[in-house]
């Protein structure tokens, strides 16, 4: 008997919660093949099975909480899939009785020889009501034994005959349907009054909400968090998009989108001013020489940030390559762990749900952030004192103030405007 364990995920992560089984006892596996889903802090991971055999026992069900180590189930080298996991004794001693045990509510079969097994069985059942069900007698002892609505037994034998194997099989189908592969855990629900006799309902926090809310808090704590805005106008932008549109899918095979433009911008302006791109480590400052930009993005399990790496040599179309498929994964829940690891600098998007304004919270160790915002179309005082109506966007730089000093952090949110303004020469350079 194997034991399939937890294994080591990465540095950071000892431990998780169990997502989902992807197999039940009695299945067949492969070294190799992915047995269970688990939820971490920061992605979902798929467990392998390290031996080929068939799964025995499931230790730990759905929603359990489980460390690095920990047993999650037994496989047997030797076993055959489908085959009862439990003791097979008794089994044994049923199939003894299929040719020596006459059923005892019927008298009449008293004298029935092991050849006219199946005749008597017809009988049987007749006198059961059961309909036209062949089932030897040591399966229909098994069947009263369990509960089981003989009616509802498939066989395996070519003649149709139900045997106690089969019996078993029904009843182990029956109690997995009642326990949902194996009993998953639901966050626990509970409903209750409150002082002033309101209801309201308790819904206990998934593992990754739970390590948000710790993050950012522990972010609020450590950090010396404040936030500068400012706004862009987005003319320039839009008249690019709209004049490159059909030769940059007819060139590259992607949309031309707005993150690109950001993205763009952000490394031109933390290459001008490297201290957005740094991190505190001790007493020392960490000036990073790359530029690996995190996208964050809003998922059912809540927000995740994957990186691009070395955004700085994409072009436009890897810059939007690049987010498409990490935004993909995130759906998907197929990011994994060096796809969030490593950032140097976020961008944040609360236009995409209607923000008008907001202050995002860093994502540490990183000391730097841009929220984007919702684009609307507002009355602006051009240079000559004219007013147009231009689609403008409110931009937030959050910026840790251990560093970062309030000059340096307007300058470098200036110059992103700057670049976004006049994107003809970025979209040159990318």
């Amino acid at each position: 008997m194997k034991e399939i364990k937890i294994p080591e995920l990465a540095e950071s992560i000892t431990e998780g919660t169990i997502a989902e089984w992807l197999v039940k006892e009695g299945d067949k596996v492969e070294k190799g093949d992915p047995v269970v889903e688990l939820e971490t802090d920061k992605v979902n991971v798929e467990v392998n099975s390290d031996y080929a055999g068939v799964i025995t026992e499931i230790v730990q069900g759905e929603g359990e909480d489980v460390e690095v180590g920990d047993i999650i189930a037994k496989l047997d080298e030797n076993g055959e899939a489908g085959a009862d996991t439990s003791s097979n004794e008794e089994p044994k001693e049923e199939k003894q009785e299929d040719v020596k045990e006459e059923p005892k509510e019927d008298k009449k079969k008293e004298e029935a020889t092991v050849e006219n097994t199946e005749e008597a069985s017809k009988k049987d059942q007749n006198d059961d009501k059961k309909g036209d069900v062949i089932a030897s007698p040591a399966a229909r002892k098994r069947a009263r034994e369990l509960g089981i609505d003989l009616s509802t037994v498939s066989s395996r034998d070519p003649l149709g005959r139900i045997r106690p194997e089969d019996v078993d099989a029904a009843a182990k189908d029956t109690s997995e349907k009642k326990e949902s592969k194996p009993a998953k855990k639901e966050a626990p629900k509970t409903e209750e009054k409150t002082e002033f006799d309101k209801p309201v309902e308790r819904v206990k926090m998934s593992r990754r909400r739970q390590t948000i809310a710790k993050r950012l808090v522990e972010v609020q704590h450590e950090a010396a968090m404040l936030t500068t805005f400012n706004e862009v106008d987005l003319t320039n932008v839009m008249k690019l998009r709209s004049e490159r549109k059909e030769k940059f899918i007819d060139k590259h095979g992607v949309k031309l989108g707005f993150m690109s433009f950001f993205t763009k911008a952000v490394v031109g302006a933390l290459k001008e001013f490297p201290l957005l791109n740094a991190e505190i480590q001790g007493n020392e400052l960490v000036l990073k020489k790359f530029y690996d930009i995190g996208i964050a993005v809003s998922t059912d399990d809540g927000l995740v940030v994957p990186v691009v790496r070395d955004a700085d040599r994409l072009d436009f179309a890897g810059v939007e390559r690049e987010i498409g498929n990490l935004g993909k994964k995130a759906r998907d829940k197929k990011l994994a762990m060096e796809d969030l690891q490593g950032g140097s600098f976020t961008i944040t998007n609360g236009g995409t749900f209607g923000s008008m304004l907001s202050t995002p919270i860093l994502n540490a160790p990183q000391v730097g952030i841009l929220g984007m915002h919702n684009i609307q179309k507002r009355a602006m005082v051009m240079p000559d004192d004219t007013i147009e109506v231009r689609p403008m966007m409110y931009l937030a730089l959050s910026y840790d103030h251990r560093i970062v000093d309030g000059k340096e952090a307007v300058q470098f949110l200036v110059r992103v405007k700057q670049l976004l303004e006049d994107p003809y020469d970025l979209l040159l350079e990318g």
